[in-house]
């Protein structure tokens, strides 16, 4: 694990500074799962970059809008971030702070520590 010591490792500013835009992500995710064999499970980067996809669109609707308005963006990273979780305990056991994960918010937050792990080791 990578740890950048003054900067927290889930602060969507810079966990997502460099990540590719949007609509490239929104791309890859369509492509990916498109070009997906019938029947074969998606594996972790899909539902690691559906999550943080999910979850940047989201920010950008919670960001101006009154919670009612973003509440469908908010609800979907909630339950993208949760799929991310449930794969991550059924292929490598819950982790102590997968352990701890109750609410969207804390799914979401794991989306972003993991995908800034994640990015660090990437060339995208």
């Amino acid at each position: 694990m990578n740890t950048t010591p003054n900067i927290s490792s889930s602060d969507p500013e810079i966990v997502y500074a460099e990540a590719p835009s949007i609509t490239r992500e929104i791309s890859w995710v369509a492509r990916t799962s498109t070009d997906r064999p019938f029947g074969r499970e998606a594996d972790r980067e899909f539902w690691l970059r559906k999550a943080a996809l999910l979850d940047r669109i989201a920010l950008a609707e919670e960001a101006p809008y009154a919670p009612s308005v973003s509440a469908e963006a908010a609800s979907l990273a909630g339950n993208a971030a949760r799929r991310l979780a449930e794969y991550d305990a059924a292929h490598y056991g819950l982790s102590p702070k997968g352990a701890e994960l109750a609410t969207d918010a804390d799914h979401r937050e794991y989306v972003r520590e993991q995908y800034r792990e994640w990015s660090l080791t990437q060339l995208i």
